[in-house]
């Protein structure tokens, strides 16, 4: 048991952790960097600790600083958010050591599921469906690298184990690439990771990105929340979410996410994480799991009603999960669009200040963000700045929604995302729904939005 909490991150998901332990009456700690003083959630927070300057390998990523904090500071508890270290194991079980509370599965569960062979192994074991690939890390000695390749087939992707985020990950379409991609896969990984295994898949070349968010608690329960499209992507990196995914047989979508349900009870998974899928030809492909809670989330919030941070604190409490299976009811449609501080057409960061900030609103429109007009934004992290939500009873209606929530939504000071997300709305391939992960590069390659550029 514990009653305050601390939170091991910054922005808009600090500001969402702190909203939802006020509900049930916990106590929280923000802990932030020189350059994060003046964040909502920190004047929002019981407690504050600074815990060094901006850039995040000397703040954020501290992970004896932070324990350290929880500990004078009375917390029983860390939620580590998203990103950071919320899917370091190495730090979970650090918590775990120091007789602390993590917001999360257990380290060895996202141990397992962090290193992408071990996960593909136990998803193969549990009966979830996995892209074709090797058995495992790659060989070193060349000729049984191009066997394995071979029995896979080509095109096929090389992967970092320990990879993620779109990092750590090269397509090769003939055998005459493999073995220097697989040099450099692994090179760049050893960097990027502390892990240099990699392993190969057959690439699939117009799959759609599909995920499915579960629940787990300590006592053999699980639950799946319905499934997320995040196909809108621009160099892996998610740009638009919604649900449910158009187009999908919805008995096909209830049979895969029975089986992730069952997957977290086979490897001991417990709390709020996200199995992603690529879907091709009527088939789902198990990629990877997120051990965490999704950027995304509140997409599904909307679509169930189910608040998914506070099923996370509950369950760290000891408590049964709060619905079963049949409880859960999916109604509407719900939209995410990525708010980002980015030129909207070349995606440069754009830090400073934000001399306005008004936000939407109006039935079915939902903004999470920590923005108001003076906030300055560094240029140490991520440049997620908001998501903005409708939700509606159909699509259509959640699109249209979206569109004068778009128009409304005002940021001066800054480049955002803002006209990207106009432009897409309005689009026809996003208002039929269904398309690619490379549907957006099509669209940009394609010179669509040079009229909007101005």
């Amino acid at each position: 048991m514990f009653d305050t909490v601390l939170i091991a991150n910054r922005g808009e998901i600090a500001l969402r952790v702190v909203r939802a332990c006020k509900a049930l009456g916990l106590k929280t700690v923000a802990v932030h960097s020189e350059a994060d003083a003046n964040l909502r959630h920190v004047a929002l927070a019981d407690q504050a600790i600074c815990i060094g300057p901006a850039p995040s390998p000397k703040s954020y990523l501290q992970k004896g600083e932070i324990i350290l904090a929880a500990k004078l500071a009375g917390a029983g508890a860390i939620h580590p958010g998203y990103g950071f270290l919320s899917e370091s194991a190495e730090f979970a079980e650090m918590v775990e050591n120091a007789g602390i509370t993590f917001i999360g599965p257990p380290s060895a569960a996202i141990r397992l599921m962090g290193d992408k062979v071990s996960a593909k192994r136990a998803m193969t074991d549990s009966g979830v469906p996995c892209v074709p690939g090797s058995d495992g890390a790659l060989p070193e000695d060349n000729a049984l690298i191009r066997e394995v390749a071979d029995r896979v087939g080509y095109p096929l992707i090389v992967k970092a184990a320990g990879g993620g985020g779109g990092r750590g990950m090269r397509i090769v379409r003939e055998p005459a690439e493999l073995l220097q991609a697989v040099a450099m896969t692994r090179e760049e990984a050893g960097r990027a990771f502390g892990n240099p295994s990699v392993y190969v898949e057959r690439f699939l070349e117009m799959p759609r990105h599909v995920e499915i968010q579960v629940l787990a608690d300590k006592h053999g329960n699980a639950v799946w929340l319905g499934e997320r499209d995040c196909s809108m992507q621009r160099r892996n990196q998610k740009i638009i979410e919604e649900s449910p995914a158009p187009g999908i047989d919805r008995a096909e979508i209830a049979r895969i996410g029975e089986l992730c349900a069952k997957a977290c009870i086979d490897v001991g998974y417990t709390g709020a994480g996200t199995f992603e899928f690529l879907y091709e030809d009527g088939s789902f492909f198990f990629i990877e799991m997120n051990t965490r809670v999704q950027v995304e989330h509140p997409v599904t919030e909307l679509v169930t009603g189910v608040d998914i941070v506070a099923e996370q604190l509950r369950i760290a409490l000891g408590d049964p999960l709060s619905m079963t299976q049949a409880d859960i009811r999916f109604e509407g449609h719900a939209i995410e669009c990525r708010l980002n501080a980015e030129n909207p057409w070349t995606f440069a960061p754009s830090p400073g200040r934000v001399t306005d900030w008004i936000a939407p609103g109006g039935p079915g429109v939902r903004v999470e963000s920590h923005m108001y007009a003076g906030y300055t934004i560094p240029p140490n992290y991520d440049s997620l700045i908001g998501k903005l939500l409708t939700h509606g009873a159909s699509r259509e209606q959640a699109v249209a929604r979206m569109r004068v929530a778009l128009e409304e939504i005002c940021v001066e000071g800054i480049d955002t995302t803002v006209p990207l997300h106009r432009e897409l709305m309005r689009e026809p391939g996003f208002r039929d729904g269904g398309f690619d992960i490379h549907h957006l590069e099509r669209l940009i390659d394609g010179g669509a939005f040079n009229g909007a550029k101005g």
